[in-house]
């Protein structure tokens, strides 16, 4: 009966969209576009927003920019970079005997989440608006989609190189979830839950936020390279996660820390590296923006990394090593809203903050006794949070005049829009992630048993160890 059941899911999950079904309601071409989906400048000059078109053959046949499409293919790769380097990052942090289990997470996301993004994963985030909630299925399996730019998402580069660019966020995002669950979650259960919520989680937002037509875009909220889509979501997401899997065997009586520091603070260095790709590719064009983009992700990134072991230096009496690797991480989360709408200063203010956030959200978890693993929720969720509010308070349209200004610009209104979404993605992310690890768990199971992951779930999962001595 179980397996009947989560083929049924799998099979409803693969034509879900073609029962959201319906008129599709494209933006009125006699309105200016505002930002693009990633906040970016919409077309060049890079200073001029421009008004789409009711079709990409209104304006003529759209022109393909070689420096902009070597720009966002290279940038396509560093954010690859970023998601095994993430599992090695939290590989570091974990156990012995869990360290292969923890780096499979985020590698067999990258095939899992690129399959399921060309099937239908890109059509229901980018694809013809239903609504302001989701994007049809037209472009299942990139039907349409092909190597002429489309003007509505980036005017200067094959739609293809938008689309696997993009495909690359979608790759990360539910990668960072598992930090949460690392330890304790069966791998079978834990592949059909990230096909699961990529499509009915990251989909949804990502089409809310940066779909033509979406809700959120519509509301003017500004999110450049995923504050909302990629970090709240899987911020809260993993909350929900580490609530209903539970806390690990032996959690807060046994030894669980870190058994290879060198390899984390690496592997944040390679994060740090990636995430270059992540926000000032997000211009979608090789320019001014994306010169400023890069400038204020390195700023707030080394601020933070400055601010976390700081504040452990005064809660603690000791800097840490991992505190440093970790604000490095949370300052890399906090500019990512705001990397295309920010300036310098702003950003060494935001980056200051999260590294002091994220680390009394890290200290907050023992005080409310869930066993995020990998500290997600505090990092990611905090940090990702902060990120998106601080751009209602800082973005100015002198750096990005595709954007707004925010409350410290003379716009309070920003700063209220971005509340509001921000809510929107907590609230839907954390329900909808509920409800999916609440019918796997009815059906598949979520966890190993207390046996395997007392043996570890490198053995237990895998057949397999990290390390022979």
């Amino acid at each position: 009966m179980k397996w009947r059941i989560n083929w049924a899911l799998i099979l409803g999950l693969i034509f879900w969209g073609f029962f959201l079904g319906g008129p599709v309601y494209p933006q009125d071409p006699s309105k200016p576009s505002g930002a693009s989906p990633t906040g970016a400048e919409p077309s060049k000059p890079e200073s001029q927003p421009a008004a789409i078109p009711a079709t990409p053959a209104a304006q003529g046949a759209p022109k393909i920019d070689t420096g902009d499409t070597a720009w966002m293919l290279a940038s396509a790769a560093l954010v690859l970079l970023m998601t095994p380097g993430l599992g090695l990052f939290y590989g570091g942090m974990v156990r012995t005997k869990n360290v292969l289990g923890t780096i499979m997470h985020s590698f067999i996301i990258i095939a899992l989440i690129t399959v399921q993004w060309v099937l239908w994963g890109y059509s229901l985030a980018f694809g013809p608006d239903v609504g302001g909630i989701i994007g049809s299925l037209s472009w299942f399996g990139l039907n349409g989609v092909g190597l002429d730019p489309y003007p509505d998402y980036a005017a200067t580069v094959p739609h293809q190189a938008f689309m696997i660019y993009q495909a690359m966020f979608a790759i990360i995002t539910p990668a960072l979830i598992t930090g949460a669950i690392a330890e304790r979650m069966k791998f079978s259960t834990f592949v059909v839950f990230a096909l699961l919520w990529a499509t009915f989680v990251y989909d949804p937002i990502a089409h809310w936020v940066w779909g033509v037509g979406g809700w959120i875009r519509k509301l003017g909220a500004l999110d450049f390279a995923g504050g909302t889509v990629v970090h709240i979501s899987s911020g809260i997401s993993a909350l929900a996660a580490a609530l209903l899997v539970g806390k690990r065997k032996g959690f807060g009586r046994d030894p669980m820390g870190p058994h290879n520091l060198p390899m984390t603070l690496l592997r944040a260095a390679i994060l740090w590296f990636g995430w270059f790709g992540f926000n000032a590719g997000s211009a979608i064009a090789a320019g001014k923006l994306s010169t400023s983009a890069f400038v204020v992700t390195h700023i707030a990134t080394a601020a933070a990394a400055l601010s976390w072991p700081a504040a452990e230096w005064v809660y603690r009496g000791k800097p840490t090593t991992l505190g440093a690797a970790s604000g490095a991480v949370a300052g890399l989360v906090a500019i990512t809203p705001g990397s295309g709408f920010v300036g310098p200063m702003s950003a060494l203010v935001i980056g200051v903050a999260a590294g002091v956030f994220c680390y009394l959200g890290v200290v907050g978890k023992n005080r409310f006794g869930y066993d995020d693993s990998l500290d997600v929720v505090g990092v990611h969720g905090v940090g990702g949070t902060w990120g998106a509010l601080a751009t209602g308070l800082f973005a100015s349209k002198a750096i990005n005049d595709a954007g707004d200004n925010g409350l410290f610009f003379g716009n309070p209104g920003l700063f209220g829009i971005q509340v509001l979404a921000v809510l929107a993605t907590w609230v839907y992310a954390f329900v909808v992630t509920l409800v999916l690890l609440k019918v796997l768990d009815w059906t598949l199971g979520l966890r190993v048993s207390d046996e395997e992951e007392e043996m570890g779930l490198d053995l237990s999962q895998h057949n397999e160890t990290g390390y022979n001595f």
